[in-house]
């Protein structure tokens, strides 16, 4: 299957957002908003997941000169993505395991295995090296 980029509809979306490098806290909420849209959208276009990692890329720069984080631990981090996307542990459920072997892994218990690491970063859509 083989997508094609659509130049013209990627500018629409660019003059529709306008991203630019966030200077700005209203600015970071604006894109970040945008960026969570596209995060949970379904059936993304290739130019909307073009625009969404443009946009991801802005937000991680502006984060790490304003928001330096102590790093957290793989299961606190499953646990805001869990939190921020609406999922419960029952939907992980048979993804990365039974339910005690969730229930452990969302609560520190358990480590998070690197082949459990691809599935929840393919699951979220996120870099699978937050889980490890």
């Amino acid at each position: 299957m083989t997508f094609t980029f659509d130049k013209t509809a990627y500018s629409n979306l660019l003059a529709e957002v306008a991203p630019k490098v966030i200077e700005t806290e209203e600015e970071y909420e604006r894109l970040l908003v945008v960026a969570e849209r596209l995060t949970f959208a379904k059936n993304r276009t290739q130019e909307e997941r073009v625009l969404h990692k443009l946009l991801v890329k802005l937000i991680e720069v502006y984060e790490a000169q304003n928001y330096p984080m102590d790093l957290s631990a793989p299961y606190e981090i499953l646990q805001h993505i869990m939190e921020a996307s609406g999922t419960r542990q029952a939907d992980l459920v048979g993804v990365i395991g039974s339910s005690g072997v969730v229930s452990e892994v969302v609560n520190g218990k358990r480590s998070i295995s690197k082949a459990q690491a691809k599935i929840l970063g393919d699951y979220f859509n996120v870099s699978p090296s937050l889980f490890i």
